[in-house]
Order: structure tokens, then sequence, then C-alpha cells
């Protein structure tokens, strides 16, 4: 006796309120590029490619004469690149694919700082005076973890206080890390143990209310 099984449709097509949906490959679900994986490999190459085109901007404006004061660069930065850089962070934070969105965001902290290539990276948020990205998208998290708990009517909270078991060891879910972390404190920790090490990290260093001229002429006075 043989079975014969029916080869599987190579594209499906469903019809809702007599609107025909084909198959999505990548869909996106407010406004998160999904994958089959979950990778979220998709959603943070095109955000890259944003923060980029932002970054661009950024640097027309401190080419000019005016707005390219230090504390107008952070404003702008923080609006243009850090606001599409951190949306929905708590869904890919903990993706293998940080690394895109970490590159564009030390790029524009080069530039508003004014720091080279070699600098290291530990200098760059110090220098910024904002926290470094994946530590602001630790916060994000357990900020929204600590709203899930709070409403008992929310169906992802049996999620987060019961979750399942871990099927894949490569998937790093949400639920695996829990316990707050004041960002604050595990700033400084990491800035300790670098190798790179200054009294304090979270004054605002000298020159950094100079205006571009100003700035110019000291960054050219010889040491």
């Amino acid at each position: 006796m043989t079975c014969i099984t029916p080869a599987p449709p190579k594209n499906c097509q469903f019809i809702w309120m007599v609107n025909a949906f084909g198959m999505q490959c990548h869909p996106t679900y407010l406004r998160v590029t999904l994958d089959r994986t979950l990778s979220y490999r998709v959603h943070l190459t095109t955000t890259a490619g944003k923060l980029k085109n932002r970054y661009n901007l950024l640097m027309k404006l401190a080419g000019s004469t005016w707005g390219a004061s230090a504390n107008t660069m952070r404003s702008s930065a923080l609006a243009l690149c850090y606001s599409a850089a951190e949306y929905c962070a708590p869904v890919w934070s903990r993706s293998a694919h940080t690394s895109q969105i970490d590159v564009q965001l030390d790029s524009t902290m080069r530039l508003i700082s004014g720091t080279l290539h070699s600098t290291p990276l530990p200098w760059l948020p110090v220098l910024f005076n904002t926290e470094p990205p994946a530590l602001r998208r630790k916060a994000a998290t357990d900020k929204l973890v600590e709203k899930i708990v709070k409403h008992d009517g929310w169906p992802i909270q049996p999620d987060i206080l019961s979750p399942p078991l871990l099927r894949l060891t490569s998937r790093k879910p949400l639920w695996l890390d829990l316990q707050p972390v004041d960002i604050k404190s595990r700033w400084r920790h990491n800035w300790k143990s670098a190798q790179v090490v200054n009294c304090d990290h979270t004054i605002w260093q000298p020159g950094f209310d100079l205006s571009p001229t100003s700035a110019t002429v000291v960054s050219a006075e010889p040491f």
C-alpha cells in the first residue's frame, strides 16, 4: 500500500474581508520586520540604514557655522538617531545582530564629541554624556517588564511570570533576564573595569559648552 502525500503549495493566499493577502517572507507588525527565526536581522539592517541617513544630516549640521554647538548637536542626535535606534528595543535587544545599530550610534557619538576612530569605545558615551546603547536598551526592557507585571489582565503576563521551557539554546527570550539593573551603577562598574579609566565618567567634559568657533580655536592650540 502506497501513501501519496500532496506537495505543499509554494504560495499561500489568504482571503479576509474580500481582500487577498499573499505570503510574505518578512512581514511587518507595528513597524518591526519579522522573520522565520525571529533573529530580527532584516529589521536591524533596515534600521541601521535609516540611522546612516540621519547621521548624514547631522554631518551637514556639524559642518555649518550656525546651530552646531555641542548641546544642539547632542539634542539633535538624541531626537534623530537614538529615537529610531531604540524603537521597540525590548523586542530585539537580545538579538545577535544588534552590533549593526551600535556601529551607527558609535559614529554618531564620535561626530558629536569630535573624536577620531582611534578613540576607545568606552570613552564615547562619556564624551557624549549619555549611557551606552546596551544599557539604555536594558533600561527600556526593565521598564516594560515592570509594566507587564503590574497589569494582571494582559495576556503576556503568564509568559513572563510562568515562562515556557527553553527549546533552543541559541534563543534569549525576555524572561531569561528579569532582574532589573541600575544603569548608572552598571555603567560605573563597566567603566572601572575598562582599560581606560578616568576619575568620574558622569561629569560633563570641559569645553562642551563652547561655541563651534571657540572649540575650533581650542582644538588647534598646540599642547
